[in-house]
């Protein structure tokens, strides 16, 4: 197999989307012909933004003419793309300009939408909040926000619905894609977030991929990975995976294992690296304790089910019992994967000439034991000792432009605030002094987390509910309880959205957003970097930004003293406020000014300075210097390593639904398909959703490619196109489905469980029936 550079494969993955170079498939500027403005190149003003459309954070250059977005570059200043861009990147500014955007306010009047003033629509989202509170309690009302949430956005929401009202029912979507990330960074290190950045990749030997298919969801963060191996033909990329994917096949090497048994491959490999010597001892003991948890934890099928952990000290020599059980021809059989190829990636970890980096995203996030198999990857670099120095890095991925910086650092989640949990007094208090509350007002509580949340919602518990920047009526997991139960009555939904989407068809009052650079913001990304832009170009009609939006309620609300913001410079005044929860060497960010004049900043920023690597006192001013290393967010600054089991999926295979199903993304698309379905050559490229079979499955079933197949769960069934052979191609016995298609929702088959420790649903395993229709 022919290895490609860089370049070489963006052009690739580009021409099999149906894009032509002249779309932009190198720095060159590239002029949309969907544009009705005649520009030429020096009436062209470009500004710098970071790509709404994933989580990598990659640096683009938009062209500005005559109010109105006209080109796309990548950004060669920006470290993260270094000038290069994904095909959703170079067509990005064609989502501001749909022929259906929002662009008045919408209310239900007698069971119909009719346009209505934006000011009066927010008179009745106020007043309509009120009489909920009154009538039912301030916990009858909710927020469900995003990971495209920018970070004032998120700031502002989680102010007032947790410090002005007095409720911690806000939520947001990242839920859905990156809480098990979150609790297993919080088990194994006591803090959030990567330790490591993007620069590991260019000191890294090898690159283990675990279940994402990283070249079509990280496109260009995985072009860096092929343009390392083309400078060192020694470089290494292995791709671990239930289905064969475009990442598998430029891989040096493809395994594939059986859904759910990442566990116990982890297990595995830390069994090889045990039992052949090469666990690094003084690492281990200076800087990891052993823990162990519960077991048999449940699925969180059940409404209001509840689980706490009870974490036990172990020791090393009972996780070496614990790992007898998965020896690797024990594994082996569980799991699919040979003996051999165990040994093998246990060599590629355990070899000390080797720096190596462990990728992932929601292969191991939507998961049943997200948690679990987040703690055991860590286990491995743990046992080596191979983190927190440049190219030894565990690297969990995100896919949404601020699940990090907003979801994950403001704390838009039930159980979170902008620096801590709301169950820490002290959390507590500083929230109530920065936000000039009585404490009394911010619950000590969580509520409901977002699958119990729409359950809350379902039971009549929630009354009121105000979505923004998300789809939940497409990517809600067992999809038809939710949407049936938003409709019930005396439930009042509000939705702010920038296109009408299955979410705003049950909505009683819609209100238009400004996007993107229709407004000012940030974003932060994977890597821990704060990312600014400017507000470029005006938005539609009455469109206002998800921040002001809830500020003007708030304010209707009787909470103006909390948001005394003005409309011209209310970003920089809430970045000012925000930044006085991490005011510290362990969470410092740039000052806003700094932020406008860069591409982004890294924290911890300290002293004029990025900090790359956390808890290693060369790189790091939070960690203990003389020691090696500092895990400073737990009590005793030593890193867990987890003895946590292999356990069953919720729901497996079986004779009258004898196929696994597996749901995602692709690259032309993103997401639920909003914005990406209104970028013409995005959605002639895949217009439709389709299901991917083996081919010997194909064959068995008379089903050729093209033909209608129907799929059958416990839950529903949909009928669409079969794909064989064609972008992917799953295991026998599996099928794969994307979701970003409103006419196929995919999400009506899916299952509501969820991993118990994070409430994390798995999108990625249930089981269907497959029929030829």
């Amino acid at each position: 197999m022919k290895k490609m550079n860089r370049r070489e494969f963006l052009k690739k993955m580009a021409a099999a989307s149906a894009v032509t170079a002249a779309a932009g498939l190198s720095p060159e500027i590239s002029f949309a012909g969907w544009s009705p403005l005649k520009v030429l190149p020096g009436q062209v003003k470009w500004k710098k933004t970071p790509c709404r459309f994933c989580g990598v954070g990659c640096g683009l250059l938009v062209g500005i003419a005559k109010g109105r977005a006209v080109a796309v570059k990548g950004d060669p200043a920006s470290p993260v793309n270094r000038g290069l861009c994904c095909v959703k990147g170079y067509h990005s500014i064609q989502a501001l300009y749909g022929k259906d955007r929002l662009t008045y306010a919408w209310v239900r009047k007698n069971g119909k939408l009719v346009k209505t003033p934006i000011q009066e629509a927010l008179n009745i989202i106020a007043r309509k909040m009120q009489e909920t509170i009154q009538s039912h309690g301030k916990d009858s009302v909710a927020m469900y926000g995003s990971g495209q949430w920018t970070i004032p956005d998120g700031y502002v929401a989680s102010k007032f619905m947790k410090g002005a009202i007095g409720t911690n029912n806000i939520e947001a979507n990242a839920r859905l894609c990156m809480a098990s990330a979150v609790t297993g960074f919080m088990t194994s290190f006591g803090a959030d977030e990567p330790m490591g950045c993007y620069e590991d990749i260019d000191h890294a030997d090898v690159f283990i991929i675990w279940g994402n298919n990283m070249a079509e969801m990280h496109p260009v963060l995985f072009s860096r990975l092929l343009e390392k191996r083309a400078k060192n033909p020694n470089v290494k990329i292995i791709d671990l995976s239930t289905r064969t994917t475009r990442t598998s096949i430029a891989s040096d090497k493809s395994i594939l294992f059986k859904p759910q048994t990442d566990l116990a491959i982890a297990n595995a490999i830390c069994h090889e690296i045990v039992k052949n010597g090469r666990v690094n001892s003084t690492f281990l003991q200076k800087h990891c304790s052993f823990k162990k948890g519960k077991t048999q934890i449940g699925y969180g099928l059940e409404d209001k089910f509840k689980f706490q952990d009870s974490p036990e000290d172990s020791s090393f020599e009972e996780y070496k019992s614990f790992l007898e059980d998965y020896a690797p021809e024990k594994a082996e059989k569980l799991t699919g994967v040979s003996a051999e190829e165990i040994r093998f990636l246990a060599s590629l970890y355990g070899d000390p000439a080797r720096k190596v980096m462990s990728l992932w995203c929601m292969g191991m996030n939507q998961h049943t034991r997200g948690t679990w198999v987040n703690n055991l990857v860590y286990n491995i670099h743990l046992l080596v000792g191979k983190i927190s120095t440049p190219g030894n890095s565990p690297f969990s991925l995100t896919g949404q432009p601020s699940a990090c910086g907003t979801v994950r650092e403001v704390g838009t989640l039930t159980n979170r605030l902008p620096h801590g949990v709301v169950t820490d007094e002290g959390a507590r208090k500083l929230a109530a002094e920065i936000w000039k509350v009585p404490v009394e007002r911010i619950p000590a509580k969580p509520t409901f987390h977002t699958v119990e949340m729409f359950r809350a919602l379902d039971r009549g518990e929630i009354r009121f509910m105000w979505i923004q920047v998300s789809n939940p009526m497409v990517s809600m997991p067992n999809l038809r309880r939710y949407r049936d139960g938003a409709k019930k009555e005396g439930r009042f939904i509000v939705v702010s959205d920038v296109y009408p989407t299955p979410t705003t068809d049950i909505a009683d009052v819609i209100l238009p957003s400004a996007m993107w650079i229709e407004r000012e913001g940030m974003f932060g990304n994977s890597e821990r970097r704060t990312q600014h832009f400017e507000k470029m170009i005006d938005p539609p009609g009455q469109a206002m930004s998800d921040t002001w939006q809830i500020i003007e309620v708030a304010r209707r609300m009787g909470f103006k003293e909390l948001f005394p913001w003005d409309e011209k410079t209310h970003i920089e005044q809430i970045w000012n406020e925000y930044t006085r929860f991490h005011a510290n060497s362990k969470h410092a960010l740039a000052s806003y000014d700094e932020l406008k004049k860069s591409t982004g900043v890294i924290w911890p920023y300290v002293n004029g300075k990025e900090t790359k690597w956390r808890y290693n006192p060369k790189f790091d001013p939070a960690a203990k210097q003389g020691d090696g290393f500092d895990f400073y967010g737990t009590t005793n600054h030593r890193a867990c390593i987890w003895l946590r089991p292999f356990e069953p999926a919720a729901e497996s295979p079986n004779e009258a639904f004898p196929f696994w199903l597996n749901t995602g993304r692709v690259l032309e698309h993103w997401h639920t398909g909003s914005l990406t379905r209104r970028i013409p050559i995005l959605h002639r490229a895949v217009p439709k959703s389709y299901v991917e079979l083996h081919p010997q499955d194909a064959k068995r079933l008379g089903i050729k490619n093209g033909n209608r197949v129907k799929l059958t769960s416990r839950r529903g069934s949909l009928a669409l196109s079969a794909s064989v052979n064609k972008k992917g191609r799953p295991a026998e016995g599996q099928v794969f489905v994307p979701f970003f298609d409103e006419d196929y929702l995919i999400n009506e088959l899916t299952l509501d469980a969820y991993c118990p420790i994070s409430a994390q649903p798995d999108y990625k395993k249930c089981a269907v029936r497959v029929e030829s229709v």
